[in-house]
């Protein structure tokens, strides 16, 4: 029996250690993981708590806008409140879908229940739609702006334009936004503006003015409002009834404070000016230069059909006169390719090149070594955009002369040279003549201005010659981030002011009647 009793005792032990190694085991597979020690790679382990997503932000600076059409220059936070309510004349608010949220809260707004708010999945669908519902009110960040919306202000504070804030300390408007990993790349005190204009002519009622209070008058206009119409011109024209509202020197101001000022020069400034006090035939004293350099006119186009005036003799003296003055100068000179060489300034770093071309007076045309202007024509003008660029030219814009006179909408002509001029490589066309402010359009994402009007003039025959445009260019960098039209109104027949939105509207509903299907924006 003893065999048999030790034998049982054996087994009894080794199931007993049997256990207690299973208990060691599943005390081992109970510890925490750190106390686990090192785990090979690919070796099997507890699957990890899954971790919350965290969405990095950025703070950055958001702007008000409307569609490019827009006579409003500026909301203020009861426009958001009345456009998320759908009150005062306002469809919706809309925002950009991600942004949309850290907007409202930016605003204290509520981000629910909004049956007025619109969310756009991206800042391109925004711009587009505001086109479509002209009464919407959007909000982008600064770095989404471009020329096809219209950037407003907030209150008396704006972040684009002459007199924008000089740095982004000083705009009150921000949002912390999802952040897409890049820095915002627009920033006030590195954007720089041009302000264009149209036909400038120093004869006539011009000098009659300028012999009455000096040459600095014609561009010391303020602001004005139109009041009503009365008919008739001696055409038999409608014109426009107006009242001075103040502002003495706003003209002046916007002039002068862009960093770039261009016009369209009609006619020449020879030694031994005559006066015309009516006519087709236009000469300016040397004099009356001096305004246009106290203005702070940089550049002007004097590719044009008046350029020939004062005979070819006419055109240098013109030349050397702006020259003593420093305004640079482009279409005209003593031989084809004096006239054809750009006028160059670099400014915010940019080197632009300024080229114009006249289509009306091909019998001023300079020759190898005869005086006259740039002619619109044959393959020159694109051989001049192209050598434009090869010589460093950063941004590249024509003034052209062409068109038919006191009309709205663009010729055949002019589109086909318009997008000719781009196609070479200009970034935006500007053109004059016309007598009128005409019609845009955007050829492969590029701005023509077919015609700004009379800037100063004394056609006070009607509405139309009286009204013109000033554009407020604002750029970052080589890229056009905005493009302001601001209507004026030549008064004492020969001073252009700015005129107030509702006045103003006219002449922009011209611009765009004359546009037809040519301005998306």
């Amino acid at each position: 029996e003893r065999p048999t009793t030790v034998t049982g005792i054996g087994r009894l032990l080794r199931l007993l250690a049997l256990i207690v190694a299973l208990l060691a085991i599943g005390s081992a597979s109970a510890a925490p993981a750190d106390a686990a020690g090192p785990t090979l790679a690919g070796a099997a382990g507890p699957s990890p708590s899954p971790s919350p997503v965290v969405i990095a932000r950025t703070r950055v600076p958001i702007v008000p806008v409307r569609d490019y059409r827009t006579s409003t220059s500026a909301v203020d936070r009861d426009d958001l409140v009345a456009a998320l309510s759908g009150a005062r004349g306002y469809e919706a608010l809309e925002l950009v879908a991600a942004d949309a949220d850290a907007i409202l809260a930016a605003f204290s707004l509520p981000a629910t229940d909004q049956p007025h708010l619109v969310r756009a999945p991206t800042a391109h669908a925004l711009a587009r739609d505001l086109a479509a519902h002209r009464e919407r009110l959007g909000i982008l960040r600064a770095s989404q702006v471009g020329p096809a919306v219209r950037a407003l202000g907030w209150g008396k504070r704006s972040l684009f334009g002459v007199d924008r804030v000089r740095d982004l300390d000083g705009w009150p408007l921000w949002a912390v936004v999802p952040s897409d990993g890049s820095p915002d790349p627009y920033d006030p005190s590195d954007a720089w503006t041009i302000v264009a204009a149209g036909d400038v002519m120093l004869d006539r009622g011009v000098r009659a003015a300028i012999d009455r209070h000096g040459a600095d008058f014609p561009f010391d206009g303020g602001t004005a409002r139109i009041t009503g119409r009365r008919c008739c011109s001696s055409l038999g024209w409608r014109v426009p009834i107006s009242v001075r509202t103040g502002n003495a020197g706003a003209v002046r101001a916007l002039l002068a404070g862009a960093d770039l000022s261009i016009v369209n020069l009609e006619g020449p400034a020879p030694k031994r000016a005559t006066y015309h006090p009516d006519g087709l035939v236009f000469t300016f004293t040397q004099a009356s230069l001096k305004g246009l350099d106290r203005a702070g006119i940089d550049i002007v186009s004097l590719a044009n059909n008046h350029i020939g005036n004062a005979g070819r003799a006419g055109i240098v003296e013109t030349v050397a006169a702006l020259d003593r003055l420093g305004i640079d100068h482009a279409g005209a000179g003593a031989t084809a390719r004096a006239a054809r060489a750009p006028a160059l300034r670099t400014v915010g770093g940019i080197r632009v090149a300024v080229l114009a071309y006249d289509a009306i007076a091909p019998a001023y045309a300079a020759g190898a070594s005869t005086p006259g202007s740039a002619i619109l024509a044959g393959a020159g003008p694109a051989a001049d955009i192209r050598a434009a660029r090869r010589a460093g030219a950063d941004l590249v814009i024509v003034y052209p002369h062409w068109g038919i006179e006191y009309r709205a909408t663009a010729t055949a002509s002019q589109r086909s040279w318009a997008h000719r001029m781009i196609d070479a490589g200009a970034d935006i066309v500007i053109g004059n003549h016309p007598h009128w402010a005409a019609a845009m359009e955007v050829y492969r994402g590029r701005p023509i201005w077919y015609a700004l009007g009379d800037f100063v003039f004394d056609q006070i025959r009607s509405e139309e010659t009286e009204e013109a445009l000033l554009l407020e260019l604002t750029f970052s960098g080589a890229t056009l981030v905005q493009a302001r039209m601001r209507p004026t109104l030549t008064l004492d027949a020969s001073q252009p002011n700015l005129l107030d939105a509702a006045s103003g509207r006219v002449v922009l509903d011209r611009v765009f009647t004359g546009s037809g299907r040519l301005l998306p924006w």
